[in-house]
Formats: structure tokens, C-alpha cells, sequence
């Protein structure tokens, strides 16, 4: 037995550990209380300050110090180890896909809870509550602090914004050991690599014009499908893992006007923050390259415009790390397969600093992520199969005393 599984075990066979599961297991109902009350509050797209302060009051309420938000909208608290050692953070998402207008009123059909956001990433906001109620009754101490984040921005545009700002302004950075952010059910799926992603908004514009009388002028469609079609035929590596796609469009006022504007949003990805490089450079020169034919086709003169809405950093946590092989020991203790897996998380800026990071998962089961079809099941043993997994986990990491 390796010494990763063997820490593994003293934990699990820890009678305070066993306690903890027990108190996971009474208050089943209460967790899947808290989901269905977060999930109800509206976490839209730079839109969470009503969800961040409902779990401000809670995590206050559930005896952390140092509880208190951030600029940016982060709210946080902290469970002191005794040691005086580092600090280990615990996150989940605030934020969810969905406009402010969506209805998140969550639908229950036996053990299944349905609504926008109810997986990604709400439960894992009550089940880090979970964990808490569970080690402090169950009378558990760790070596190191866990600070227990929920964070903003982290889908969409939100561009990581959250976690980003955490890292760049928290005080005590250097004493941070690792990361894990609790996402989504799925707890046998460790992410360990961070997709790297550039986004940009490229907006044409020209004088515009009578589609017959003005015929001979700029076109910004043109340009733009030019650009467009540069970027399709752009070989990417399959490893490491590369990806492009031109994701929105529009222009245009009227079936017989040659378009004053046209906008297109192209998303840029990959494993490799060398490769994304790259592909983001030969998609900019494409881009020029496209306006300089059109203008050359024809008069009027077309410019481009490019705003950057996003920017994520690609990172990795090895394999053969140990906050990996711990997460890796822990899952296969619950008799699941683990797999390490590439995404783009809050994971990917702690990765991107060499700070150990990986994303972990609130256990339980769900489907139709970003869909207004969202859904989990809260069956309480596979739940508490889950949630035992990451817990163990989150105890690992930051040293929990046991009695071996």
C-alpha cells in the first residue's frame, strides 16, 4: 500500500471521520434544504451579490472566522487549524449560465431536484456546508486552515474573474498549500489540467450603404467570412488539446444595405498556454490579413476592432502530485474509477501560478448542465458516497489528526 492510500485509510478508519459521515447522514435533509434555498436565489452572469449574501450569512452562521467579502463580490471564511501551518482553500462557484430572467423556482420529482443551476454549481455550495456541519460536531481538527470560498465570475465572461482577484489581492497567498474546487457531481473525474482559453469580440465596420447604388463599397461580411473561413481551415494539435470556434455572429439592418457592421465572437482553446499562443496570433494576422483584402476589393476603407472578453490561463497539476494522488486514493477507497481529466475551472489560475490545484466533485449524480433542463439526484447513499470521497479529500490535504 502506498503512502498516499495509507493516509487515505487512517483517515476513513478514524472514528471521528466515521462520525463525520454519520452527521453527513442526518443531515442529509438539511443539505438538500440549503441546495434548493440557494438555488432559488439568482446568481446570474456578474449578477451574484443576493446569492453571495445569503452565503455570507451562512458560512458566519456556521462559526468560521474572518468571514467577509471582497471587492470583486467573493465571500469567504476560515476554519483555523492547530498548527499554524498553511492554508488550504475549499471553492465552489457563486455564478450559474443563466440571465437574470430565468426562472431557477427548482421542480422536485422524487429523489431528483430540477432547475437552472441546480448542479453547476449550487449543490457544491451546500455541500461545502455539509462539511462543515460534519467536522465540527464530529469534533475533527486539521494541521492546516481551510478556507472555505464562494467565489464569482467563474462561467461565461465571468472569465475566472473571482478567483483571479482572490489570488492577485489575498494577504496571506504564500501560505496557501492547494486548491480544490468543489464543481459539479461527478467526484470520480479529478480535473487536473486547466484549458487555457482566449476570447475575443472582432467587430467590422464600414461606410455602409444602398445595396445596388453603393455597390462597389467596403463590405464588412465579407471580411468577416473571410476571417471566419481563415480560422476553420487552422490546423490544431489533438495533443495537446487545441480547439477554435466562431461561436456568435450578427450585423446588418436590411435585406438591401450593405452592412455598416458585422461582429463575430470567437472562442480560442487549449491544454498548451504555448499552442494557445500561437493559434491566437496566426487567428489576429488572419484578421488583419482579412481587412486588407476587402479593402483592397473594393473602396470606402473597412476597419476592424478587437476587444479581448476573455482570457483564461491554461495550467496543470501533474498526475503524480501529491494533492492528486491523494484526491486519486480517495476516490478509488469508495470503490469509484478515478480519472484525471483536462477542463477550464476555477482550478486553472492557482495551476497557472504553480500553486497544486485540482477540481473535486460534490458527489451524487446530474445531467443537462448549462441546459434549463439542469438536474441532480439527491438519493441519499450514492450522495453520501460523494460527499465521503471529498471530504477524505479535503481532511488529507489539510492534515486532519487521527488517532494512528
Amino acid at each position: 500500500m502506498s503512502g498516499t492510500e495509507e493516509a487515505i485509510r487512517a483517515i476513513r478508519d478514524d472514528s471521528r471521520f466515521q462520525s463525520a459521515c454519520m452527521v453527513m447522514r442526518e443531515e442529509h435533509g438539511r443539505t438538500v434544504e440549503d441546495i434548493i434555498r440557494l438555488t432559488e436565489i439568482p446568481a446570474p452572469p456578474f449578477g451574484e451579490g443576493p446569492r453571495a449574501a445569503a452565503y455570507l450569512e451562512m458560512l458566519r452562521d456556521h462559526g468560521l472566522e474572518e468571514c467577509r467579502q471582497d471587492e470583486v463580490g467573493n465571500v469567504m471564511g476560515l476554519r483555523r487549524g492547530f498548527g499554524n501551518g498553511d492554508i488550504l482553500v475549499v471553492a465552489a462557484h457563486l455564478d450559474t449560465v443563466f440571465p437574470a430572467d430565468t426562472d431557477v423556482r427548482v421542480r422536485r420529482e422524487g429523489t431528483k431536484l430540477m432547475a437552472p443551476g441546480v448542479g453547476d454549481d449550487t449543490r457544491s455550495l451546500a455541500v461545502n456546508l455539509a462539511f462543515l456541519r460534519a467536522m465540527d460536531r464530529a469534533g475533527i481538527r486539521t494541521r492546516h486552515d481551510i478556507l472555505f470560498l464562494g467565489d464569482v465570475g467563474e462561467e461565461g465572461l465571468g472569465d475566472l474573474r473571482g478567483v483571479r482577484h482572490f489570488f492577485e489581492t489575498h494577504p496571506q497567498r504564500s501560505r496557501i498549500r492547494g486548491f480544490l474546487t468543489v464543481d459539479s457531481p461527478e467526484v470520480d473525474r479529478i480535473v487536473t489540467g486547466g484549458i487555457g482559453s482566449k476570447r475575443f469580440r472582432v467587430t467590422f465596420r464600414g461606410p455602409g450603404g444602398h445595396s445596388f447604388a453603393a455597390f462597389g463599397l467596403v463590405n464588412p461580411v465579407y471580411a468577416m467570412a473571410d476571417a471566419a473561413r481563415a480560422l476553420a481551415a487552422m490546423p490544431v494539435p489533438r495533443e495537446p488539446v487545441t480547439t477554435h470556434c466562431v461561436s456568435v455572429i450578427s450585423g446588418g439592418t436590411s435585406i438591401n444595405a450593405i452592412p455598416e457592421t458585422a461582429v463575430m465572437e470567437v472562442d480560442l482553446r487549449s491544454a498548451s498556454a504555448e499552442v494557445l499562443g500561437k493559434l491566437e496570433a496566426d487567428f489576429l494576422a488572419a484578421v488583419d490579413a482579412a481587412v486588407a483584402a476587402e479593402n483592397g476589393a473594393r473602396s470606402g476603407g473597412l476597419k476592424v476592432e478587437l476587444q479581448r472578453v476573455g482570457d483564461r490561463p491554461a495550467g496543470h497539476t501533474p498526475n503524480g502530485a501529491p494533492i492528486a494522488r491523494l484526491a486519486s486514493a480517495s476516490v478509488a477507497a469508495e470503490g469509484y474509477q478515478p480519472s484525471f481529466e483536462w477542463s477550464s475551472t476555477d482550478a486553472n489560475v492557482p495551476m497557472s501560478f504553480g500553486i497544486p490545484a485540482l477540481r473535486i466533485g460534490s458527489g451524487g449524480r446530474g445531467g443537462r448542465a448549462h441546459s434549463l433542463e439542469e438536474w441532480i439526484d439527491v438519493e441519499e447513499e450514492e450522495s453520501l458516497r460523494g460527499m465521503r470521497t471529498s471530504l477524505a479529500t479535503i481532511l488529507a490535504l489539510a492534515e486532519m489528526e487521527t488517532s494512528r
